[in-house]
């Protein structure tokens, strides 16, 4: 996207150009990226279209859609504050005061937006690190497990194998130990 002047519906193409805020508008192809880019090009119908897909797209997390939905709406609520804003009838008559008025709230609606849409991603990110950590604790659970097992079996083979055969040896020896005994005194 250039940095040329975006063209208002009504009045001056300048009152509503946004330079330093495009700087923060996130990846290429991301929801953020798009929606900004498309109120920015006063496109406001096709970013309210995608709020709405991204809204109804299946999600991997199950309680994403219910964490977003209220930030999704109020984007759109916030999309149709910047039309009105941008396509505000006869803004040429107003005075510059009510011009400059207009674009400072058009500028707290958009800089509202993108914050509404880092949060969006936010909760997305922040189910993502959820679903590793729960994936962590189930590998770990499952090594914690198998070195248990590893060690019981160990357990059990020195009382099971090893004991038996320790228990056979001293039986032995203390066999010989007697007879060599009873044999000495003559018995």
């Amino acid at each position: 996207m250039s940095n040329a002047p975006v063209p208002a519906g009504n009045g001056d193409p300048a009152l509503f150009r946004l330079d330093k805020e495009r700087a923060d508008m996130g990846k290429a192809d991301s929801l953020r990226y798009n929606i900004l880019s498309w109120v920015l090009d006063e496109r406001y119908d096709r970013a309210i279209q995608e709020l709405r897909e991204f809204d109804q797209r299946p999600s991997e997390y199950p309680n994403f859609h219910g964490k977003v939905e209220r930030y999704i709406n109020h984007s759109i609520d916030l999309i149709y504050a910047i039309k009105a804003k941008r396509n505000f009838p006869g803004i040429n008559s107003l005075t510059r005061a009510k011009q400059q008025e207009l674009r400072e709230k058009f500028k707290e609606h958009f800089k509202e937006l993108q914050q509404i849409l880092l949060k969006i991603e936010k909760v997305e990110t922040d189910l993502r690190i959820e679903d590793v950590r729960s994936t962590i604790y189930v590998v770990r659970a499952l090594w914690l497990a198998a070195i248990a097992i590893v060690c019981l079996a160990f357990v059990l083979e020195i009382f099971r194998g090893l004991a038996q055969t320790t228990g056979v040896v001293v039986d032995d020896g203390l066999n010989k130990v007697t007879e060599w005994l009873f044999s000495s005194l003559g018995l």
